[in-house]
């Protein structure tokens, strides 16, 4: 599947209609994005049931600032409308792959369980 390009516009749109969504928060002017890219695309190619999305920073400061990215690259897995991961920083391709993987792996039931208990826990504090 081709990389999506997503904005402030499509975000939610991209997150909902999608089980799974890898999200690569770079900047034209980012060294290490550059780099770190053409991993991000290779492994988008051995993942056809997932979605791989781009947000440039510099053209949608507003996503950026809504998920308080202040480095970049960072990478967000966002899985069943929930963000199971965000970190910034590079990962070398196996990385990723593993990653991916293990974000595939979890058991979104028990997830929902234990966010549905801290909401109930905050609710009665």
């Amino acid at each position: 599947m081709a990389i999506v390009h997503i904005t402030e516009d499509n975000f939610d749109e991209v997150v909902n209609s999608n089980d799974v969504v890898v999200i690569d928060f770079w900047a034209e002017w980012c060294g290490p994005c550059k780099t770190f890219s053409p991993v991000f695309e290779a492994t988008s190619a051995k993942y056809p049931d997932v979605v791989f999305g781009k947000v440039d920073t510099e053209e949608q400061m507003e996503l950026a600032r809504k998920f308080d990215i202040r480095s970049i690259p960072t990478l967000m897995v966002v899985r069943e409308k929930v963000i199971l991961y965000s970190k910034p920083g590079a990962v070398p391709a196996r990385s990723l792959e593993t990653l991916v993987d293990k974000m595939l792996a979890v058991d979104m039931v028990q997830v929902r369980d234990e966010i549905a208990s801290a909401q109930a826990e905050q609710s009665h504090s």
